[in-house]
């Protein structure tokens, strides 16, 4: 039966579904501009601009609220940027019958490699930490994004957009949980003191153990310091005071700093 559907009825299907930019373009291309330009192909590239600009701003806008070093212009600009490519791919090449037909995808898989590089200026490590990786993604996301309404995939933009805002919103709150058992923690003490012993013995006492440990001396200006950075892992059954063990970490004698890293 299903195969029969797929099969027999794909053709019907296809003529009975129309899009909204099908519908936008059936409606308006009776009229033409500028000689024989379809009025329908121009509004549809000023509602590409106009969605590009509203579903980037929403993302950037959750991003320059964080904080974060790529905001609503950085968001903005990617995403109408990618929109205005793809619309220069679909419209500003014309189609020469007797030549090798045009392909609408190369300038947008070109798009798609030069937004890497830029994600990757987010990126920053710190002290064996990294940090923009999800600010590195929701540019590449504003880049599909723009791609999708330069494309007159409007619906999909929105529906990408809206899974988008959920990941950064509501999923905050899952991650938090998941890996608030499992920090990554960087300290600077003073390279004179026991700070591996007091370390050990302060993870006994919490019901933890400590691993991935990265060890070395720096220079702060005022004397030698040792810098150890480790991951925390709490015992199977055992219960964290997270606050607790970070405060007892702090209150080690000779200890000059206590950070936890935010990868994100």
């Amino acid at each position: 039966m299903w195969g029969a559907i797929l099969a027999g009825d794909a053709n019907s299907i296809g003529r009975n579904f129309i899009s909204v930019d099908q519908w936008i373009a059936e409606k308006l291309n009776s009229w033409t501009i500028w000689g024989d330009f379809p009025i329908g192909n121009l509004f549809l590239v000023i509602i590409a601009l106009l969605l590009t600009v509203l579903f980037t701003a929403i993302i950037g806008t959750e991003r320059e609220i964080r904080g974060r070093s790529a905001g609503l212009r950085t968001h903005l600009l990617v995403g109408v940027g990618s929109a205005i490519v793809m619309i220069v791919s679909i419209y500003g090449f014309p189609y020469m019958p007797d030549t090798w037909s045009r392909d609408p995808a190369r300038l947008a898989a070109q798009v798609v490699t030069g937004i890497g590089f830029l994600g990757a200026g987010a990126i920053i490590h710190n002290n064996g930490g990294i940090k923009g990786l999800t600010t590195a993604s929701t540019i590449w996301l504003s880049m599909a994004i723009g791609l999708a309404c330069g494309s007159m995939n409007f619906s999909l933009a929105a529906g990408g957009t809206l899974v988008v805002m959920v990941v950064l919103i509501s999923f905050r709150k899952i991650e938090r949980k998941l890996t608030s058992n499992h920090p990554v923690v960087i300290l600077i003490a003073d390279s004179s003191r026991p700070i591996m012993t007091h370390l050990l013995s302060c993870s006994e006492k919490y019901n933890t153990s400590i691993s991935d440990i990265i060890t070395q001396i720096i220079n702060d200006g005022k004397g030698e310091k040792i810098q150890v950075t480790f991951r925390v892992n709490v015992n199977a059954g055992a219960s964290f005071d997270r606050e607790g063990f970070i405060q007892a970490l702090k209150n080690i004698d000779g200890m000059v700093n206590v950070q936890v890293l935010n990868h994100h």
